[in-house]
């Protein structure tokens, strides 16, 4: 649909996604393939960073089972390939009046200023900035722990467990005494458990290497959450199976038992109880970015999140739409949202492709309706756990395939079949021909 600029020129409607996650690429990329490519709409896509890894992967890149520079993409590479225009920025408010997205100064690694604020115009524009950890205002967290919100993070969890293991490799050649490394992961969600399973895997691998100064058994994991369970979120068949399966790997795992502070070296919880640790994760709970907050008037929610309606337009404004983490949708008849799940971000990102045409059209919107199709939690390289459909328990290897399909399918939505076959390809004979770890 071609409107009037204000020199009287025709242009596309323009559509603008804000943040380049699993969701709002998957929406870039089908609407550059589809009104980009034929043009009848103009998309562009902006994001604070200039690759792209599957959220989901953070926990693997954290314990160094993948390498996150083979398995990142890059926006400008693949918007030039897809039929939509990349622009690298971090949002920081919306002019609703003059309908434009205002970015932040942009920087270099050294804090220089390379670029002023800028402002990108939209017509339509769907906010999908995603969340991040959210700490509950903990005394000690911020300062003493690591957060899994991003490729940075996790990079920095693995080089400081890594370094960890160097340094006992440099003691031992003086003291001969055996070296302990106390992990604490505070949250026992998804992100947690994987977690917690992936790094007793590094630590079993890690001796292969020569990095044999930390016995495995002195690895000591704590998985501390203050339900009554881990994977609350799931069934409770599932949260069992799941901690079944993390005791027989020596994880320690701390339920109903609620962190007041962090300190350098240890956890303290409730009950006066101290947990000594070296490395600690914080993944318990999120929130959405905290420049959402009221963002230019919108209705957001206690932790900002944009609050939208069936179509996932924002209560306040119908050029504006929300989805995935930073997004509140509570259905009709229900008392509480969609959860934030990899699986609602991906049907959203469906329907607002459909969202999109129909506007331009001129045509009601779609509304949104989750269907959920169960989850599955990875417990490192060769069994996963979940339900299916709600009620089909499964678990071992056909989990862990199933599992490891999510990716794949993530990949086919942005790339499609055959490049995809193309990854599968490479990723076997990398990790067949290199080391299982990542040791640098």
């Amino acid at each position: 649909m071609k409107q009037l600029n204000p020199s009287g020129q025709p242009h596309l409607h323009r559509i603008v996604i804000v943040g380049g996650g699993a969701g709002g690429l998957e929406l870039a990329t089908r609407l550059g393939q589809s009104l980009g490519k034929h043009g009848q709409a103009q998309v562009i896509l902006i994001d604070a960073t200039l690759t792209h890894i599957w959220k989901p992967l953070l926990h693997e890149v954290a314990a160094g089972t993948i390498n996150s520079y083979e398995d990142e993409l890059n926006y400008f590479a693949h918007a030039s390939k897809h039929h939509f225009e990349f622009h690298l920025g971090r949002m920081c408010d919306i002019d609703r009046e003059q309908k434009q997205v205002i970015l932040e100064p942009l920087s270099n690694g050294e804090n220089v200023v390379i670029a002023p604020e800028r402002r990108v115009r939209y017509d339509t524009l769907v906010v999908a900035v995603g969340s991040t950890s959210n700490d509950f205002g903990t005394r000690g967290a911020r300062e003493n722990c690591i957060f899994l919100d991003a490729r940075p993070q996790a990079d920095r969890f693995q080089r400081e467990f890594l370094s960890l293991y160097l340094q006992a490799q440099a003691r031992s050649l003086s003291d001969q005494n055996p070296q302990f490394l106390n992990i604490a992961i505070i949250g026992a969600g998804a992100t947690g458990v994987e977690l917690a399973a992936e790094l007793h895997h590094a630590a079993h691998e890690l001796p292969r290497y020569g990095l044999t100064s930390i016995d495995p058994r002195n690895v000591n994991i704590n998985l501390i959450e203050a339900a009554e369970r881990i994977l609350p979120g799931l069934p409770p068949q599932t949260s069992h199976t799941a901690e079944r399966e993390l005791k027989k790997m020596g994880i320690n795992v701390m339920t109903s038992r609620r962190v007041v502070a962090i300190t350098e070296n240890a956890i303290e919880c409730d009950g006066d109880i101290q947990i000594p640790a070296n490395l600690k994760v914080w993944s318990a709970g999120i929130k959405a970015p905290d420049f959402l907050k009221n963002i230019a008037g919108l209705e957001t929610n206690r932790i900002n999140q944009l609050v939208v309606g069936p179509s996932l337009q924002t209560t306040l404004d119908p050029d504006i739409f929300a989805m995935g983490d930073c997004a509140s949708y509570i259905p009709e008849g229900e008392s509480r949202p969609v959860p934030p799940r990899a699986q609602v971000a991906n049907q959203q990102s469906i329907l607002l492709a459909k969202s999109m045409k129909a506007r331009l059209k001129g045509q009601p919107l779609p509304h949104f309706k989750f269907t959920d199709k169960g989850s599955l939690v990875s417990l490192s390289q060769k069994n996963s756990v979940g339900n299916l459909m709600g009620d089909i328990n499964v678990q071992g290897i056909i989990a862990r395939l199933m599992y490891v399909s999510l990716y794949r399918l993530h990949q086919v939505a942005i790339h499609g079949f055959f490049k995809t076959a193309v990854l599968m390809t490479k990723d076997l004979l990398s990790r067949s021909s290199g080391p299982r770890l990542k040791l640098h």
